[in-house]
Order: C-alpha cells, then structure tokens, then sequence
C-alpha cells in the first residue's frame, strides 16, 4: 500500500469533530491509515484513544498499525456493525467505513 504521510492538521480536517477541544494525552500510539477520495492515502499518527470520530469524506481499507485496537463503523457516530481491528490488521481495501474509534474501553 502506497503511503502518502500528510500533516496531522491536514488529516483531522477530514474528520468531523462533535467538539472543539484539547487532544487527550493518552493516545494509540502508531499510524492510522485509509483510502480516501480519488484512491489518495490519509493517515494520522498517535490518534487519540476511546473517541468516536466521523469521517467527512469517503474511506475504505482501514490499516492499523497502532499499538492498540480501533473499531470501524459503517455509519456515522459509529452506529452499524462494527469491525474491529487489532493491532497491525488490515481490513479488505473494499471495505468502506464512515467513523472510527481508537482503542475502545
């Protein structure tokens, strides 16, 4: 998978924030990754735990290469059925998802 590391400012632009804020000290330590519009690769680095985010643009093939688990969500505010992913899993490069949370308690 070809990776395209972009600005952390840049990346969260893409997600939908419910609120203005601090970013949380504990964090999933590692990078974040998907596809995004246009086959473009996005990826965030150390993104904060137990946080529900939407994303605001299309995204498929969610790569997890934290130290922690995330779960994708089919849905916005990570409703559906979700699909967890451990620690360096991939998901199928088809597989589209609309909010992820990293590291769920």
């Amino acid at each position: 998978m070809m990776r395209i590391l972009r600005p952390l400012v840049v990346v969260l632009a893409g997600f939908t924030l419910a609120a203005a804020g601090t970013v949380s000290a504990v964090a999933s330590n590692g990078t974040f990754a998907w596809v995004g519009p246009n086959g473009r690769t996005y990826s965030i680095q150390n993104p904060p735990d137990n946080k529900c985010y939407d994303l605001g643009q299309e995204a498929r093939g969610a790569h997890n290469a934290t130290r922690q688990p995330v779960v994708v969500y089919p849905r916005k505010k990570c409703k559906g059925t979700p699909t967890r992913l451990a620690s360096g899993q991939a998901a199928p490069n088809r597989a589209r998802f609309a909010s992820v949370i990293f590291n769920p308690r």
